[in-house]
Parts: C-alpha cells; structure tokens; sequence
C-alpha cells in the first residue's frame, strides 16, 4: 500500500544490537523476569499497536492512534506504538520488538496489508501472544488460534452522511473519491449515495478511483474536477481525506469526513463525517484480556464487527451549514440503523445499469455475505468499477 520508508527504529535499533548479543543478554533476562503470559499472568497488559502511515493523518491511521491513546490511564494496562511501518517485513521486525523488549503479550496491527504474510508468520512464532487484526480477514480453522480479526460497518455512518450531503446541496450532485473499486469502498459509496437517495431520489453520486490508498495529487485533481463539474458536496475513502476536505474548502463546496474528524481542515464547509470509534472496542478487548480471556481458551470471539450499535462508529459534529431539518433527519436515521428498523440493502435495489441486485423484498442485514463480495454501483452513482 505504502513505498517503504528508510529508516530505522528505535525499536529496529536495539533489535540490531540484541542480533549482535552487545547487551542482548541483560535485556532479555529481565525481560523473562516479568513477562506477562496471554492470559493475563502479569498485573500489567501490554499491548503493540502498529499504524502503517502517521498518527496525525487526518484519516484511518489518526482513528486507531486515537483509540489507543483512550486507553492511557487505566489500570494495569501498558501499550506502545509505532507509526509509519509499511507492509513489508518491516511489520514482523516492528512486531517482535514489542513483543521481546516491550514485553507485548497482545498485538493490534491495524493495515489490511499486514496480516498476510507478516501476523500469520509472527503467530505461529509467539503462540502465546495474541493478535488482533483489522480487517475481518480470520478463517476458522485456516489461519492459528491466537490470530483474531475485527472491523466495523462503517457504512452505517456513510448512509447518514448521505442524508446530510442531500439535505445541503442545492445541485443534488454529490463526489465520491475512492481508493480502489474493492467491495468495502462499493460498499460505502452505495451506502452514501442510498442515504442521498432517500431524501431526493434525483440525488446522484459521480465516483472516481484514484487506484492508490495515498495518492494526493490524484485525490486533488479529482476533487478539483469535481467542483469544475457543478458537485457541491464530496466524500472520500481513502487512507487520508485531508486533500479532499481542504480541497472542497477552498473550491467553496461543502464535504463530509471519513475515518477521522476534519473539521478543523474546512470550518465552513464541514458538514459531518463517518468516524471510527476505535476506543470502544480497544477498551473492551483490554477488559476481556484483563478478565483473563483468550482467543485460545474461547473467551474472545475471533470475529468482532460491529456498526452503530455497538459503539463501533459515530459521527463528526455537524457544522455550520447544516440545517436544523438536516441534523433532525440524520439522527431519525442513526437512531433507526440502531434499532435495526432502518435496512440499508432492502429491495428492490437496482445496479447503475439498470440490473436488479437486491430482489424486491429481500433485506440484506450487515453480516450478508452479498455485501462483503459487493462488486455493483447503485443506481444514481455515476462511474463504473472496471
């Protein structure tokens, strides 16, 4: 996903000493001393998070960096960091040095790209440590035992953020910027353009795939062609919204946020944005890990996905420019995504050319396996996947 950076870690560093047995010996003796086990053998957790861009991203890497600093301060429990770490080996070298200097007995790596090789080889190394991805890749009796996955369905937060962008434009022409035509990004540009639709069914969405997670120069020309197009409102999936959100501000058009709040990017034209709330489910991973509980000993769930509901999402505050109608008719359809009365994918939904995808009367719920294999484009969004 990202060019490998040239640079050693602090972390790297001491590993490469620790090769050389210079002062190796020492460490790991008092390492051993106090190791805590997976199960929670010592009075302090210790928990690896790895990022594979900056913390201060304005985006997917700024949401987990957030997560895990809500568990500073809690009892018992101690975590480190490392941010901009590729999807190379560069993930088991960060990896093995939280686990053998920092004493990590739980691992959370955050990238689609590094559970396969990178956490699959590590957990067969450390079958005492647990780790737990982002990105739902776990397959029961395939991938080892202390392997976990998680992810959310932030769809839900798309939807909504649908609603508002529709409330708001006065073109009823919205922009969708993607990273790759990949069900999660169809997913959510369907989700975003549904919620637009369900406001003023002549809404429509124009899509355009930069082919890049990080790509701001193409992230910048399509937002700019855009708003030479009349589009008054865009959104994005990609790895760091802020040239789409700064963009859109400086064109005089109106943007909703994605992974992170951006506000701060476009006081003005910042209407609200899909966020993860990554504290919550940290939070709760801890608390099992604390109780004792396990991927191994069945404790904790290898599968753990959630949307609204479960604490999983939430949304950016609303800014300025939007209504009073607009606000009243976004939380109608959070509070209704939550008591499940509202269903995203219920038919009949037809295809941008026209084919029906979703039978009249058929509801696809968020664990459909039709919408995790998602390779269609509603009606109302203009582009293609191919």
């Amino acid at each position: 996903m990202r060019k490998p950076m040239l640079q050693v870690t602090r972390r790297q560093a001491i590993r490469g000493l620790l090769a050389t047995g210079a002062f190796g010996l020492t460490v790991k003796l008092s390492g051993c001393s106090s190791s805590p086990t997976a199960a929670g053998g010592s009075d302090t957790l210790t928990a690896g998070f790895i990022y594979v861009g900056p913390k201060d991203d304005y985006g997917y890497n700024q949401a987990h960096a957030e997560g895990r600093a809500s568990l500073d301060g809690l009892d018992g429990v101690k975590t480190s960091e490392e941010a901009s770490v590729p999807e190379t080996n560069a993930v088991q070298e960060s990896i093995r040095s939280m686990i053998d200097l920092d004493g990590a007995t739980a691992i959370f790596a955050t990238s689609f790209g590094y559970f396969d090789p990178h956490v699959l080889a590590l957990a067969k190394d450390f079958p005492d440590v647990q780790f737990f991805h982002c990105g739902g890749l776990y397959q029961e009796g395939v991938h080892p035992n202390n392997v976990g996955s998680y992810f959310g369905y932030i769809d839900e937060a798309q939807y909504v953020a649908g609603v508002v962008a529709a409330h708001t434009s006065t073109s009823k022409r919205l922009g969708f910027i993607g990273a790759k035509p990949i069900p999660q990004v169809l997913r959510n540009v369907n989700s975003f353009t549904l919620g637009a639709r369900s406001i003023d069914p002549s809404a429509t969405t124009q899509v355009i795939f930069t082919g890049d997670w990080a790509d701001p120069v193409r992230e910048a020309e399509a937002a700019n062609s855009m708003a030479d197009q009349g589009i008054d409102v865009l959104t994005c999936h990609v790895d760091s919204p802020k040239v789409v959100i700064e963009t859109a501000e400086r064109r005089g058009i109106f943007a909703t946020g994605y992974h992170a709040n951006q506000a701060e990017l476009a006081p003005q034209g910042y209407l609200t944005g899909a966020e993860w709330d990554w504290s919550t489910v940290y939070k709760n991973y801890v608390s099992l890990l604390q109780e004792g509980k396990t991927l191994m000993n069945g404790g904790i769930p290898h599968l753990v996905r959630g949307g609204f509901k479960d604490g999983f999402l939430k949304l950016s505050p609303f800014g300025p420019a939007v209504s009073a109608s607009a606000q009243q008719a976004a939380e109608a359809a959070q509070a209704q995504l939550i008591s499940r009365e509202l269903v995203i994918y219920k038919g009949e939904i037809k295809d941008n050319q026209g084919k029906t995808v979703v039978a009249g009367g058929k509801e696809l719920g968020q664990t459909a396996i039709e919408l995790e294999q998602m390779n269609w484009l509603a009606e109302g969004v203009m582009g293609s996947v191919g």
